[in-house]
């Protein structure tokens, strides 16, 4: 018998591979708990794909969950079913709750030999997750995966702001987090918060919450190495892209974000971009397109069709002659090792460019049309990222602004050290499923950092 039954609730993509590798952490547990999930925004494939059953309703909404962009997103969202879907989820997880709750009362017999399983409910994400944590009546533990204190200062202190109406009520109360977002946080059935960074965690623990600075789960899963073939077997070893790299070629990875229709706007963008290096910069150039299983290869090779590219094989593109030959390939299920062999990324994503200035590299951004890159969200992510991040607003820029970055060795070395602080090392997943481990412990012993 499972000594704990866990239900998490995450709300994104992102926040659904964070999850995962969580989830996965606990399956490899001494008597791991029992597993259910509940996305409440998307259908969940994550979480279908690793075998974890689904709750309760799942639907794609408009926004594709960043109504918190756009009042107009959430109009839509409206439109398309919303409410009725949020009402269903909060009654699955009313009803998972007292079934399990009913459950551990069955189980404590006066003269059982086996300690009786307990529930969690484990919220990945932000308010959202973690106010229908609170309504399920069960204790409950945070990830929170999208504030973070970099987002109003650094360790030098209070970032400036555009206007002064900007962040006025988190600089009013000293912390990224509303009040309302404490209060969730610091209520008797949360058990514990794991903020994203050391600098969030501190600022919470201020406030008598029970904040662990344990990492951040993004950098996990991102192992890479010349003998490693992610997703492939020893037999298929032979299939594995091969990138042929050029020791003086420069390396970029393009990183258009994972959800349709806007990656491919961003793709047209960031195809401009790619125009202007290759024709401003003197040495040959490879790009690595780390493009998203969901993403259609052919919408893609259009576009590098528009833009005057050859197809050598497939997936793989060379334009220019001779020295000035350079190479582009679309590499699906290659993640890790597009971001690995880069030198330098051209991004218009959220959760990959944190990603890649977690391994100590600069990325170049460009405010897109949304819904989710927009020019408000690429500002704020110079905020939460720092100097490993360089906003540029028009994509003919891009060459100048790499020009000038590869040129400056100190900035190179800035960055380098402001991204793995900003984002931690790898093992939080693991870190964090020992701590829920813990939680089931009739004396709540304390996680330990």
């Amino acid at each position: 018998m499972p000594l704990m039954r866990i239900l998490c609730l995450s709300n994104g993509h992102g926040e659904d591979a964070i999850a995962i590798r969580i989830l996965r952490e606990l399956q490899q547990q001494p008597n791991p708990p029992e597993l259910a999930a509940l996305p409440i925004v998307g259908e969940g494939h994550a979480y279908t794909d690793s075998g974890i059953p689904l709750i309760g309703s799942v639907k794609t909404m408009p926004s594709g969950g960043f109504i918190y962009q756009d009042g107009r997103q959430l109009a839509r969202d409206i439109r398309g079913g919303l409410l009725q879907l949020t009402l269903a989820q909060l009654r699955a997880i009313r009803t998972w709750a007292t079934t399990a709750e009913t459950q551990r009362r069955r189980d404590m017999t006066p003269h059982s030999p086996l300690p009786t399983p307990h529930s969690l409910i484990l919220a990945v994400g932000d308010i959202v997750p973690l106010f229908f944590a609170r309504l399920s009546g069960l204790p409950y533990a945070f990830v929170g995966t999208a504030k973070s204190e970099y987002y109003l200062r650094d360790e030098g202190g209070w970032l400036p702001r555009k206007s002064w109406w900007d962040d006025r009520l988190e600089r009013w109360t000293g912390c990224i987090y509303h009040p309302w977002e404490r209060w969730l946080m610091s209520h008797p059935n949360c058990k514990a918060v794991f903020p994203r960074d050391t600098i969030t965690a501190m600022s919470l623990k201020r406030r008598d919450i029970s904040a662990f600075d344990v990492g951040n789960p993004m950098m996990d899963g991102l192992d890479w190495g010349e003998e490693k073939d992610e997703g492939l077997g020893i037999k298929d070893r032979s299939q594995a892209l091969a990138f042929s790299l050029s020791p003086s070629s420069l390396t970029i990875a393009l990183l258009p974000g994972s959800r349709p229709p806007e990656a491919y706007a961003n793709w047209e963008t960031i195809l401009q971009a790619v125009n202007g290096m290759i024709a401003q910069m003197p040495r040959p150039l490879t790009f690595l397109a780390a493009i998203a299983p969901g993403l259609e290869s052919e919408t893609l090779h259009k576009a590098l069709m528009a833009y005057r590219w050859q197809q050598v094989t497939e997936g793989s593109y060379t334009v220019g002659l001779g020295d000035r030959k350079s190479t582009l390939v679309l590499a699906q299920k290659r993640f890790a090792e597009c971001l690995h062999r880069a030198d330098v990324a051209i991004a218009m994503a959220g959760t990959a460019t944190e990603q890649f200035i977690g391994l100590g590299k600069p990325a170049i951004i460009m405010p897109g049309k949304g819904p989710q890159f927009t020019p408000a969200f690429a500002e704020a992510q110079t905020r939460l990222l720092g100097a490993s991040v360089l906003l540029v607003k028009e994509p003919d820029r891009v060459a100048a602004v790499i020009q000038s970055l590869l040129q400056n060795p100190d900035a190179l070395q800035t960055i380098a050290e402001n991204g793995r602080r900003r984002m931690g090392t790898p093992g939080a997943a693991k870190r964090i499923a020992q701590c829920l481990m813990e939680l089931h412990m009739p004396q709540n012993a304390p996680c330990t950092e």
